[in-house]
């Protein structure tokens, strides 16, 4: 049996490529996802909104870099799981592993809820949480048919919508050539309030959201036909992606804005919609409808991306007992681990459901979602320290620079964003570890968990 299509020892399948990989993390990345939290980040670092992610992209740069070199030492679904387990202990590995369930089972909701205001904006008699359960149902029932398949429709809502960016872009500068912009040229880089560092960082640890999905490649190294190499690379190429399209459409965005930062602090409930505002006042109505629908669709199938690296995660924590092993189990015909999917679509539904019902949902769920990422990608630059350095385990010559100071880097400024996450936000990520490590208690105690 040729091996790139044979089945991994948990039944998964070798049948995603490099192209296909990249596909996968740019839709759950979202080449449009700054969109959604423009309004948010807008309000929150005073209009220096293309900052905020240069900087969000700097950071998540040394993330990536971690992530790769792990994902070749240790090509496991598990990732954060698996990696702090290796490099630094089982124990630290079950807490970061719960940590980033934090991320990977809420992200989704929060896409969810980008379909929601995005399709909400066009037919506003229809309720967000509507729109928000439809493409729950529809995107599971993707997830539950399997991985091939919803790569097929992954690469057609990509492609959609990168062009639909890419004609607000033109017609954004074209406006601004002709009618020039609402805020000074600079603003995006220079805010238009007070400048605050505080501010910008406190809007990073929101715009981090952005790029939650190139981690997630990683969940699929038991099914790249390429090995961890191939998911390494398309990791580094889906960030480089990202913080371009990021940076030139908040750029464009904060020029055309019609409302300042100020009046979104003032009228949160504004923040979900702001960019489709600015389309609309400044560049048509039928574009306003047209990103709409493409952010619409982009953001459910970035939530069914989520949803899977979530089940993943659960099925490589369920294999070795950290979880409850129902959670492990694979279907033989579609080779996905359904009961994993199941299990975290009923959650998005109840999380979506509850930031809808919110003013301020949207930011508080992107901030709570943050908090699990940040904690587990601290992890993750831990485990390359302790891994190539402390433990000498891997396949590379053990290097200061590369396995020392740049995880160390990395880790710093992770931990400078996470100090600036809203305190709702941090108090919920508390409570979520405390869960865990009761959790983590109980199977001790049943003795599902080895001694260790």
């Amino acid at each position: 049996m040729d091996s790139d299509t044979s089945a991994t020892g948990s039944g998964l399948r070798r049948t995603i490529g490099l192209t296909e990989l990249i596909f996968i993390g740019l839709v759950f990345i979202g080449p449009a996802a700054a969109v959604g939290v423009f309004g948010t980040l807008d309000a929150r670092s005073g209009g220096a909104v293309a900052l905020v992610y240069v900087i969000a992209t700097i950071v998540m740069s040394f993330t990536a870099i971690s992530y790769m070199r792990m994902s070749r030492e240790i090509p496991r679904a598990g990732t954060v799981f698996a990696y702090a387990s290796a490099g630094i202990g089982p124990r630290t590995g079950f807490v970061a592993g719960w940590m980033i369930l934090l991320d990977y089972l809420f992200i989704p909701s929060v896409a969810y809820l980008f379909t929601g205001i995005a399709l909400n904006s066009i037919f506003p008699a229809v309720p967000v949480w509507v729109f928000t359960a439809a493409a729950v149902v529809l995107t599971t029932g993707l997830n539950l048919a399997g991985v091939k398949v919803a790569s097929r429709v992954i690469t057609l809502v990509v492609i959609l919508e990168v062009i639909v960016l890419g004609l607000v872009l033109a017609f954004g500068v074209a406006h601004l050539a002709a009618h020039g912009p609402a805020r000074d040229w600079l603003s995006p880089l220079t805010g238009v309030d007070a400048f605050s560092m505080t501010a910008i960082l406190g809007a990073v640890s929101v715009a981090i959201l952005s790029y939650l999905g190139f981690d997630s490649l990683a969940t699929f190294a038991e099914e790249a036909k390429g090995g961890p190499r191939i998911v390494g690379r398309a990791t580094l190429i889906c960030l480089v992606i990202a913080g371009l399209f990021f940076v030139a459409q908040t750029w464009v965005g904060s020029l055309l804005s019609p409302v300042t930062p100020a009046e979104l602090r003032m009228a949160p409930e504004l923040e979900g919609a702001a960019y489709y505002s600015a389309v609309d006042a400044t560049l048509g109505t039928w574009l306003h409808w047209l990103l709409a629908f493409a952010k619409g669709a982009g953001a459910a199938f970035s939530a069914m991306i989520g949803q899977a690296a979530g089940s993943r995660i659960l099925m490589d924590m369920g294999r070795q007992g950290r979880v409850p092993r129902f959670l492990a189990e694979v279907s033989p015909r579609s080779g996905v681990p359904w009961k994993g999917i199941l299990l975290a679509a009923g959650g998005n539904v109840i999380v979506a459901g509850w930031a809808a019902s919110r003013a301020d949902g949207l930011d508080q769920l992107t901030s709570i979602v943050d908090v699990g990422a940040l904690t587990a990608f601290v992890f993750v630059q831990a485990s390359v320290v302790g891994y190539f350095l402390v433990k000498r385990l891997g396949s590379e010559n053990p290097s200061w620079f590369h396995h020392g100071l740049i995880p160390v880097i990395g880790g710093v400024l992770l931990i400078l964003v996470l100090a600036n996450a809203r305190p709702l936000a941090l108090l919920i990520g508390v409570v979520w570890l405390v869960i865990g490590v009761l959790v983590y208690l109980v199977q001790r105690r049943r003795g599902a968990l080895a001694v260790e």
